[in-house]
């Protein structure tokens, strides 16, 4: 028996589903982020944390885990205990050193290889796995598990970052951007809609760069019109882009592709000039505005969502002001803010100072996420009355639970629908929307798509 742990983002769970499908493939059963009293008793568990090392919260997560799995080890609760992904990337020896139980820690690429140790020491080592260089990305859509709604995936179109922005360690962690060969990506986007997936979340570091790496030219958009073309593939939605050198032509695939969601998850940061300069964003706020209007007038109705950062070092009480009025005056349809955390190794850590106060930090979040929530109680209200198409994640108590192309899954607004009538959990429906509050819209169905 083995159960893989997934902490942190979707980036995450994708590589922790493909490692689920290289198990399942040589006759293991896998669970997934399975709690320890799950486990059987009698059998010679294993246990593998993919784990995070994006933020200080997410990183102390990723320890806990680890040390909460090294006891139970201890205990003779588990077998083995494995751990890989981006905080062993960085901290390997520190935590070799520190959490001396886990049997091997492998980095965020070089993992592929845990399959290879645990077939080696049971004798059943694979032909297909006989290579202990196989990394992880080349093995594109042959083996993966979903753990979401079988309706939906996520797709990692590639791997890395180029950006150098003064505050993220990610860069430090994944190295520089790698573009999966279109080829490979189609193959998973088809073999995905074999195992009945319809709605695709196409996700990577940062999305607009694919393919710079390739031909050092930019090829989205190319990339996601040859996605749409895909029979079966009913909903694309498109996280994680960047503003500086925003690719247009992938407005023109937006609108003119009924399979791609009018949603675009770009992230901002900030608005003030000297704000973005330290932050080495490489935009300015003119050129933010700019794109917004661009983006909307290209797209009529899409939804963009957006994150933004308090308490960079610096940030002047002037500074954040224009964040505010950044914030009433564009009104992201979602919007997402999160407080500044001094990352080892970045550039911000070594050349500024964490000068702005905890206490200061959060009570501007709290007001940035106040005015936010104005705007979208706004923006819900706006829906009411309106037929919109929703596809049904799951049943919760009374209600069916359901997302409009607006609404990526866990982070936005949801659907709520009586369920006084049976509805076919991944299919799509015409809902009349019926009443909202800032979080959620209520709805009831009109038909059957």
């Amino acid at each position: 028996m083995i159960d893989i742990i997934t902490l942190g983002c979707s980036k995450n769970l994708v590589d922790s589903e493909k490692l689920m499908g290289m198990f399942e493939a040589e006759g293991f059963t896998v669970l997934h982020d399975a709690e320890l009293d799950e486990l059987p008793e009698d059998a010679e568990n294993i246990v593998v944390v993919n784990t995070c090392g994006f933020i200080k919260d997410a990183k102390e997560e990723s320890v806990n885990t680890i040390l909460e799995l090294a006891q139970a080890k201890d205990e003779g609760r588990i077998a083995q205990l494995y751990v890989m992904g981006c905080l062993s990337e960085r901290y390997r020896k520190e935590l070799e050193d520190e959490i001396p139980q886990v049997d091997k820690y492998f980095g965020k690429f070089d993992w592929s290889q845990l399959l290879h140790i645990i077939l080696k020491e049971r004798e059943k080592l694979s032909p297909t796995f006989i290579q202990e260089e196989t990394s992880l990305p080349s093995l594109g859509g042959r083996f993966r598990r979903i753990t979401t709604p079988s309706h939906y995936a996520y797709l990692k179109i590639s791997e890395g970052c180029n950006r150098r922005c003064a505050y993220c360690a990610i860069p430090i962690m994944t190295g520089s951007h790698k573009s999966r060969p279109q080829e490979e990506i189609l193959a998973e986007v088809r073999g995905l809609v074999a195992q009945g997936v319809k709605e695709l979340q196409v996700i990577a570091q940062e999305l607009t760069y694919y393919g710079v790496d390739i031909d050092g030219k930019q090829h989205i958009a190319e990339l996601i019109e040859s996605i749409a073309k895909v029979e079966g593939v009913e909903w694309i939605r498109l996280h994680y882009a960047y503003p500086t050198k925003f690719p247009m032509d992938l407005l023109r695939v937006i609108r003119e592709n009924d399979n791609v969601c009018k949603y675009l998850d770009i992230a901002f940061q900030h608005i003030s000039d000297s704000v973005l300069e330290r932050m080495q964003r490489h935009f300015t706020k003119r050129e933010t505005y700019d794109l917004i209007e661009a983006i909307r007038r290209e797209v009529p109705g899409i939804h963009l969502r957006t994150t933004l950062m308090v308490g960079f070092p610096g940030e002047t009480a002037e500074e954040f002001n224009e964040l505010v009025d950044f914030v009433k005056t564009v009104k992201f349809e979602r919007m997402g803010a999160f407080t500044y955390s001094e990352e080892d190794g970045t550039y911000a850590a070594e050349h500024y100072k964490d000068d702005v106060k905890s206490r200061v930090k959060q009570n501007r979040l709290n007001k940035l996420m106040a005015v936010q929530q104005d705007i979208a109680e706004e923006i819900a209200a706006a829906k009411v009355g309106k037929t919109m198409k929703v596809i049904i994640d799951f049943i919760d108590g009374d209600y069916y639970v359901g997302r409009t192309e607006y609404s990526s899954p866990e982070v936005d607004p949801e659907v709520l629908i009586p369920a006084d009538s049976e509805l076919k959990i991944g299919n799509f429906y015409n809902v009349m929307i019926t009443d909202s509050t800032e979080f959620d819209l209520f709805g009831k169905v009109v038909n059957e798509i």
